[in-house]
This record gives structure tokens, C-alpha cells and sequence, in this order.
């Protein structure tokens, strides 16, 4: 059995605990207890969670845990002394220490992402790069496993974190079974944007936004303007207005994106050839693909791809 101690401290964020329901279905899927789960904190007993209610924990002791987690919360956090020399402690000790969402900000503090690869929420990554200048910051990703420390984005992205721990230490077919009960992908790739093109969009009225559900549900369509006025009821030229009013983009800028991300999803799945997926996704052909890519991302779809396939 493998234990997994869960730091958490006042006020941390409820959401954190969902990681712990990966370990739980690991073991009931594979009939035997993988995983031995314990809730931590710096003096054990009652610990508020950030919506008010309270959770049991145990206190800090010399236990060595195979992998220890970090819980999140507003990156207003009270370093303790105790909590810092407890984390040290647990990295040279622990096979691996993880920190979903701002727990990065925990890590950073204790020294443990000096010199390493790490992410966090996309909202909060300006100001770990900020406070914590020796760490590399990648905000573009779900999670990150850098040697024995492993850092998550916003806080579902935590539960592929552990989904990538379990297939790691289980097989792919233990880590299947777990997200199939959990009905979620097997697997978000590590390097898979947290980013979405739809909701980086913010459209602000309900015209626009039917008109982006239309485009997303029709990509393979070459997608005019007059299309998607037409999904919006608007004139060609009030659409294009208030399309650009809103989200600050042509129309034709923001189909594109749209179909990059729908692309890029398809390459890191790896079940489709780049013909296909130019053609599904409305490029029409690869070298379209490319450029768009290229815009986009910085990147063609073979880097894309072949970065999906080191992680899987």
C-alpha cells in the first residue's frame, strides 16, 4: 500500500479534496487498498475549508508518506515555520510532493520549485513568476511533473495530476478504469493549454455567444461571415461590430482560434492522421493547419503531437 498525506490548512480550497476521490477509486476498482489516504495539517484536529465547513486532520509527525500533497487557496498564505521544515522534510523523504492549483505558491515558498519546471492557475501564474523568480513558469499547461515535484493548474487540473500518478504507479488500464468511473478523460496530457479559445473569447452578449456555439459546432464548414451573422440574426455589418466590441477580434481571428484548439485536442489524442484533422477541424489541408499553428501557437501540429506522444 502506498500512502498519500493531503496538507491542507485553514481556509484551504474545498475543491482540493476531489483528488483524494482518484486514490479512493483506484482502490476500488482494483479490489485491494493501493493507496492509504490521510488528511494532514500543522496541529491536526478541525480545519476550516474555504466554504465554511470543517474537515478532521491529523497532525504534522514523523510518518514518511510516498506522496505528499499540498492543498490551494488564496495566495495569501501564512508560511509557518513548521509547514515549511515539515515540506523540506517531505521532499528529500517522499517519493513525490505535488501541489494542484496555487499550492505551487506553498512549494515555491519552501524552496522546493527553485530551478524547476512548474505551473499553477493561469490567473494566479503573473504573480508566482513575480514573488518566485528562480522557478520556470509554463501557464500554458495542465500539470507538470518535474523529477519528484509535480505542479497542477486550476483545480480540476489537479485531479489529472493524480489520474498521471495513478497510471504511473498502477498501469494504464487501473488509471482507465479510474477515470471511466470518474466519467472524465483518460487523460488530459500534461502539456494539453489550460486555455480555452471559447471562454478566452468573453463574449458579453447572447447573439455572439450563439454564434460562437455555432462556428465550434461546425468547423469543418468553411464558416463565412454571413454565416455566422446569420447565427447571431444580425446584419453582416452589425455583427462584425459588436463581434469585434466584444471580444476584441475579427470574426475570421477567432474562427481560427477555434479551430486550433479543436486541432491541437485531436493531435494530442494521436488517433487521427493530419490530413484528417485539417479537414475536420475546416483547414481545408495540413500546410493551412500549419500556418494556423504556427499564429497560434508558435508551434507546427508535428511538435504538438510528438510532445503528446513523450508524455502519454
Amino acid at each position: 500500500m502506498q500512502s498519500v498525506g493531503v496538507v491542507v490548512f485553514p481556509h484551504f480550497y474545498v475543491l482540493g479534496l476531489a483528488v483524494m476521490a482518484v486514490f479512493e477509486t483506484a482502490n476500488r476498482v482494483a479490489g485491494e487498498t493501493l493507496y492509504g489516504i490521510s488528511l494532514l495539517s500543522e496541529r491536526g484536529g478541525p480545519v476550516p475549508t474555504s466554504v465554511g465547513f470543517s474537515v478532521q486532520t491529523e497532525a504534522f509527525d514523523a510518518r514518511t508518506f510516498d506522496t505528499l500533497l499540498v492543498g490551494a487557496g488564496e495566495p495569501d498564505f501564512v508560511f509557518t515555520p513548521v509547514l515549511m521544515e515539515f515540506l523540506r522534510q517531505a521532499s528529500r523523504s517522499s517519493r513525490r510532493v505535488a501541489a494542484p492549483c496555487t499550492g505551487a505558491f506553498v512549494l515555491a515558498e519552501a524552496g522546493l520549485l527553485d530551478g524547476r519546471q512548474a505551473t499553477t492557475h493561469w490567473a494566479y501564474a503573473r504573480e508566482l513568476q513575480r514573488r518566485y523568480p528562480r522557478l520556470n513558469l509554463d501557464d500554458d499547461r495542465i500539470f507538470i511533473a518535474d523529477g519528484p515535484i509535480w505542479t497542477s493548474a486550476g483545480m480540476t487540473a489537479g485531479i489529472d495530476l493524480a489520474l498521471a500518478m495513478v497510471e504511473a504507479d498502477q498501469g494504464t488500464e487501473v488509471a482507465r478504469a479510474v477515470a471511466r468511473n470518474l466519467v472524465m478523460y483518460h487523460r488530459r496530457a500534461g502539456g494539453q493549454s489550460q486555455f480555452s479559445a471559447l471562454l478566452a473569447l468573453e463574449p458579453k452578449s447572447d447573439r455572439i455567444q450563439q454564434a460562437l456555439d455555432f462556428a465550434q459546432r461546425n468547423l469543418s464548414r468553411p464558416l463565412s461571415v454571413e454565416d455566422l451573422a446569420e447565427a447571431a440574426h444580425l446584419s453582416r455589418r452589425q455583427f462584425t461590430r459588436a463581434f469585434s466590441a466584444e471580444t476584441g477580434q475579427s470574426p475570421a481571428k477567432a474562427v481560427e482560434q477555434l479551430r486550433v484548439e479543436a486541432a491541437r485536442l485531436m493531435l494530442e489524442q494521436g488517433r487521427l492522421s493530419m490530413d484528417m484533422i485539417a479537414r475536420e477541424t475546416g483547414f481545408a489541408d495540413r500546410e493551412r493547419m500549419r500556418r494556423a499553428f504556427m499564429r497560434t501557437l508558435g508551434q507546427p501540429p508535428q511538435t504538438v503531437r510528438r510532445n503528446a506522444r513523450l508524455e502519454a
